[in-house]
């Protein structure tokens, strides 16, 4: 008995030697990084978490470029402006594919904007910022949806009279209303069933993942997928979300009009004009997703976003106060706000700009694949290697941003008190900042305008 006990010990043992010694050799394929162990790689080391300040201390060890192993694949992390940008923006090509875990495979599948690569992503990232740009004309505009839900915004605010109150229902309302308002051509009573459950699905998605059940998804999808538990609950608010998207969709259809006024019409459009031709990624079901996408990806970001702007300015009442006085001393009293009225705010939209770099609500940044070999700042990766870009080094560089640790909307003025951009200012990554920005501009302005917070 002895014996085979004995023989089971020295076959795993000889087994983790070998899983250790492979480990090794792709180790020295990599940029450099801690020495991952067979099985869990550097998990333990991360804590099973990427943490912004366990990826910080590595930066300190072993330079901008390095590998962390989770289990047994590896992650290129980029750190700092110079990484970054060269990892997604100069070599943006290179790393445009988009890894899909277990669950977001699962649950969306390769459609729409976020989880797609190669020809799909381009076709469908490029009609999306097309159509975004058009719906900044016309009567029913963009900034025109904003307005109206800053309005609304500020009358709910005006109504509890000075006394305490929490506004981050109120604001996940405004926000997911003007994303709803550009994809759907409407906005949303706030008492509106379906409206709320949209809120608590966006919510379910996005932090799922997270969660330990996420990861367990993850670790073991065939087995979850028919196990009882949370994510059958998150599975259920993402058919939700499809459904009421679809649902808009065939109203289009029945309403149709040649005068397109919001994003589905558009797509529609575009899948009429499109169906001939053999190359086109135009369809109902990336329309669907495409549209889920929009709200899962702003609702949430935005609306944390504003809700840190409210709290810089609670904790910060010299900034506040300053940004008042500008408002006050160029805008008159019965003007709209615009977001043509940044370039005469240079302060307030500095503080804007802050708040975005500041509150850095995106952290590491989204992971992207490699499609084809590449070399980022002299270091060789390879086709179907992961890459990290750790966007919060990146708002916190210390090379880029005079006092990265404080809150400081000096980053963004030159001396004369002019407005500045920065090229290290990536809070959603290279391409995603200027809509969000929007979005935060206009309601961050619009109540600085008419209450004090």
């Amino acid at each position: 008995m002895l014996g085979i006990v004995e023989l089971f010990v020295a076959l795993v043992s000889s087994l983790l030697i070998l899983q250790f010694l492979k480990l090794q050799w792709m180790r020295s394929q990599l940029p450099p990084g801690p020495v991952p162990l067979p099985i869990i790689g550097n998990l333990w080391l991360l804590d099973f978490k990427l943490r912004r300040e366990t990826l910080a201390k590595l930066t300190t060890i072993y330079g901008n470029i390095y590998t962390v192993w989770m289990g047994q694949t590896p992650v290129v992390v980029l750190n700092g402006y110079k990484a970054v940008k060269d990892g997604i923006v100069t070599h943006s090509e290179e790393t445009s594919g988009r890894p899909l875990t277990p669950f977001y495979r699962d649950m969306m599948g390769e459609k729409g904007i976020f989880l797609t690569s190669g020809h799909t992503w381009k076709q469908q990232r490029r009609f999306g910022m097309t159509i975004i740009r058009s719906l900044g004309f016309g009567k029913n505009n963009l900034e025109h949806q904003i307005q109206t839900e800053a309005s609304h915004l500020l009358a709910i605010f005006a109504n509890t009279k000075g006394e305490p109150f929490n506004p981050r229902t109120s604001i996940v309302h405004a926000i997911a209303n003007i994303i709803c308002a550009v994809v759907f051509g409407h906005r949303f009573s706030s008492e509106d069933e379906s409206f709320s459950k949209l809120i608590k699905a966006v919510y379910f998605v996005i932090y799922f993942q997270a969660t330990i059940w996420g990861r367990m998804y993850d670790a073991f999808p065939w087995l979850m997928h028919h196990f009882p538990g949370p994510h059958q609950k998150v599975f259920a608010y993402n058919d939700f979300m499809h459904s009421l998207v679809m649902n808009e969709v065939q109203m289009h259809e029945r309403e149709k009009t040649s005068d397109p006024q919001d994003l589905i019409d558009f797509y529609l459009t575009q899948i009429a004009k499109t169906k001939d031709d053999p190359t086109s990624t135009f369809n109902k079901d990336n329309m669907v997703q495409t549209v889920v996408d929009l709200l899962l990806g702003g609702t949430e970001t935005t609306s944390t976003t504003l809700l840190w702007a409210l709290l810089y300015m609670v904790q910060y009442p010299e900034i506040q106060e300053r940004v008042q006085r500008e408002i006050e001393a160029v805008l008159e009293p019965s003007h709209v706000i615009s977001y043509e009225d940044r370039k005469r705010l240079p302060y307030t939209n500095a503080v804007i700009h802050e708040t975005l770099r500041y509150s850095n609500i995106t952290s590491v940044g989204v992971p992207r694949l490699c499609v084809r070999n590449t070399t980022l700042l002299g270091f060789h990766i390879k086709k179907g290697t992961l890459v990290l870009p750790n966007l919060h080094s990146v708002v916190y560089d210390s090379d880029h941003w005079a006092t990265p640790w404080k809150f400081n909307p000096n980053h963004f003025l030159d001396l004369d008190g002019n407005f500045v951009h920065k090229e290290a200012f990536l809070p959603f990554s290279a391409g995603n900042a200027p809509t969000f920005q929007h979005l935060s501009s206009f309601v961050l302005q619009h109540n600085n305008k008419h209450s004090k917070f």
